[in-house]
């Protein structure tokens, strides 16, 4: 391989030369052997310090153009649009195990962006600190980074998932008004219930986490950047921080702002522990939607049976003709992982210690990866699952003039607990409800098909 040799405050290093990081970047790169290749830190994180790092120049340039010159601005412009657009993912290797302000990411940023800039300019125009890092410290762009990459994968990917399922199950209500099934509570037989209201309470489970989600995101859209090391803006200029936000938010389209209190923002992580708390919200109601799918549709013959859902592939390496429930087996998988993230998370954002988290990387890798399997995960439920849902009416129509249950109807003609013995008489005999009913004298076969309408009990 070639090399050429860049240096720091410690001194020179060899670098790759087809490489722009340059020589803080390749000490974390040979200190850090761990996941490499596997846990790189998250591209999102990348993504989001191009835009940080496009927006600090320009504010810089607002603020003091002696230093952030037009051309110096242009160049750094152009670097960071391929930073954005993903076109120098290869130049940001280092991984999540790191020191854990992320101070050698933000590194990794700056020299890249410097020495593409520079590619650019056709000059050795611009330095990592002096230029790129202008007015920053690690300490407040990396929270900063990680905000804009969760508002990012929450609205741009996770509420359009949401979206999508909660459409197909606005359809399937509509699909399933007329049909009256057995409701289950427990595990047990309960009253009845309109199919399509059990699907609206799937549905409604979805909208509610959605609304959670995005009041999360007005949080996450407070910013650390201007407070600099310890939160004091120590180096930034007087206006610097608003300029900044009003970049951010010009580049994503989003409304970003400066934080209130930097002492806040650079030593706390609450905002990002709100924000997965949601995403757990989600991976619990998207459990519980999956377990009712793969309840309802077990079988074929010795389970439920109450709905079909779609055969994608077969279910045995052993038994022929076998379909299992995979794409509701992958939601379940995913929830479990968002909701070990959300310990991670948590306890990450414990470990503030006076002016500073040390923990963000491990933080902002577990909150992308949720809000990313949880977007996946959704997606691929809809189209290859929810969306193929029917209604097996027979067996629904057999379970529910099956149940015992249906004598709470009797409740308001025979009393508590001449029904209850009226249950239990037609368990044990295994008699309908009605011969029971009669058989113990409590009502005429008459009166019973009177008061007894299943279908009129939702």
């Amino acid at each position: 391989m070639d090399y050429r040799i860049e240096h720091d405050s410690m001194g020179e290093v060899k670098v790759p030369a087809d490489k722009y990081w340059a020589a803080q970047t390749e000490r974390s790169h040979e200190n850090f052997l761990i996941g490499v290749g596997i846990e790189t830190m998250p591209r999102e994180i990348t993504h989001a310090f191009g835009i940080l790092k496009k927006a600090a120049a320009k504010a810089n340039h607002s603020v003091k153009p002696e230093r952030m010159t037009d051309e110096k601005l242009a160049a750094i412009s152009q670097a960071c649009d391929e930073v954005i657009s993903g076109a120098l993912n290869d130049h940001f290797p280092l991984v999540v195990w790191q020191t854990g302000s992320g101070t050698q990411s933000n590194m990794n940023a700056n020299e890249v962006i410097a020495n593409r800039g520079n590619e650019i300019a056709g000059s050795k125009l611009l330095h990592p600190n002096d230029d790129i890092n202008m007015s920053q410290s690690s300490n407040d762009t990396f929270p900063t980074a990680m905000h804009i990459a969760a508002v990012v994968a929450l609205e741009d990917k996770v509420v359009p998932a949401i979206d999508v399922l909660v459409e197909t199950f606005k359809r399937l209500e509509a699909e399933n008004e007329g049909i009256v099934k057995s409701g289950r509570t427990h595990l047990q037989d309960a009253t009845p219930i309109k199919f399509s209201q059990e699907i609206s309470g799937w549905r409604a489970s979805l909208e509610k986490d959605r609304r959670m989600i995005l009041t999360a995101c007005e949080e996450l859209k407070e910013l650390a950047l201007g407070g600099t090391a310890v939160g004091t803006g120590l180096n930034a200029p007087v206006g610097f921080a608003e300029k900044a936000a009003e970049a951010i938010s010009e580049l994503t389209g989003k409304k970003f702002i400066t934080s209130p209190n930097k002492f806040h923002s650079l030593t706390s992580k609450d905002e990002i522990v709100f924000a997965h708390g949601a995403l757990k919200a989600l991976a619990a109601d998207m459990m519980k939607i999956a377990n009712d799918v793969r309840w309802l549709a077990s079988g074929p013959r010795d389970g439920l049976g109450e709905i079909f859902i779609p055969e994608n592939e077969p279910g045995s390496s052993i038994m022929p003709g076998k379909v299992n429930p995979t794409q509701c087996e992958q939601v379940t998988m995913v929830a479990v992982q968002v909701m070990g993230n959300d310990v991670a998370v948590g306890m990450a954002a414990s470990q503030g210690n006076f002016e500073l988290n040390v923990f963000m990387p491990v933080c902002a890798y577990n909150f992308l990866q949720s809000a990313r399997l949880l977007a996946e995960s959704i997606l691929s439920f809809n189209k290859n699952c929810a969306v193929g849902i029917r209604a097996n009416k027979e067996k629904m129509h057999h379970n529910l003039h099956n149940s015992l249950m249906l004598v709470t109807a009797l409740n308001p003609y025979i009393g508590y607990e001449n029904a209850a013995k009226t249950a239990k008489k037609a368990f044990k005999d295994n008699i309908s409800l009605k011969e029971a009913c009669v058989e113990l004298g409590f009502l005429t076969a008459e009166k019973f098909d009177e008061v007894f309408h299943p279908e009129e009990m939702v």
